[in-house]
């Protein structure tokens, strides 16, 4: 019989707690070398694009922002849907707390984006499919967000929004083929892609480990706002009096 004690223990709110605790000081530590090293690199080490100058280094902010946007927007609708068919508290609290990360990190890619538009395009903003999905996204967020708020009852709140951010999943596609399904003023993905990719590696290293650094980012901030989203539902519990203790 399969061992599925690791799973049971992922609907424990102390164990999770404890555990967020403890992996929120290594993922900080990553994010914190490989963000500075790929910021570094990418903003006075690289050379500059031979089309765009140095505008390019937006780059660096950019792409990990976008990435992260639908990376959150994942883990919330995975973690929802797990609350949803197995009625794992922990899962709700996990697409709770990863709510509020995802729409800031898509508010970046679509400031940054714009930023980096004006020069190139000539304008801030166009009604463009990869754009307009991307701003879809950061609404389905708030959707989400403000969604929660409006029930008093949280198991409602949680059945509600847990809903509403699995049927929004259908955007993430679109937002990633948008520059393949339509004539888009956007570049395509010169990373993640099947063919080789189509940046010099004194480009690419700093790339990927902005991309893997936000990425920890990520995971170290959702584990901050899960362990504030574990206390307001579990305050009136025992076990939080043994964690006040060992403060």
């Amino acid at each position: 019989m399969t061992d599925w004690t690791w799973f049971h223990r992922l609907a424990s709110p102390p164990y999770v707690y404890r555990t967020a605790a403890r992996l929120q000081t290594w993922f900080t530590a990553l994010a914190g070398l490989l963000v500075g090293y790929g910021l570094f690199a990418g903003l006075f080490v690289a050379p500059p694009d031979y089309q765009q100058g140095d505008a390019f280094r937006i780059i660096y902010i950019h792409a990990p922002s976008a990435w992260l946007s639908m990376m959150c927007y994942s883990t919330m609708a995975i973690a929802a849907g797990v609350g949803l068919i197995w009625r794992m508290k922990i899962a709700h609290a996990v697409a709770a707390a990863s709510a509020p990360i995802g729409a800031s990190f898509t508010f970046l890619a679509l400031l940054t984006g714009s930023l980096w538009g004006r020069p190139m395009w000539g304008t801030w903003w166009v009604w463009d499919a990869r754009l307009t999905s991307e701003l879809i996204l950061l609404f389905l967020y708030l959707g989400y967000m403000a969604l929660r708020t409006s029930f008093d009852d949280r198991t409602r709140a949680d059945r509600a929004s847990a809903v509403l951010a699995i049927v929004g999943v259908i955007n993430l596609p679109i937002i990633h083929f948008s520059v393949y399904w339509w004539n888009s003023l956007h570049q395509g993905s010169t990373v993640m892609k099947f063919d080789k990719p189509s940046m010099p590696a004194s480009m690419l290293w700093p790339l990927l480990a902005c991309l893997l650094g936000f990425s920890f980012l990520y995971a170290a901030l959702l584990c901050v706002r899960l362990r504030a989203e574990i206390l307001l539902r579990e305050r009136n519990a025992s076990w939080l009096a043994g964690v006040v203790e060992l403060r």
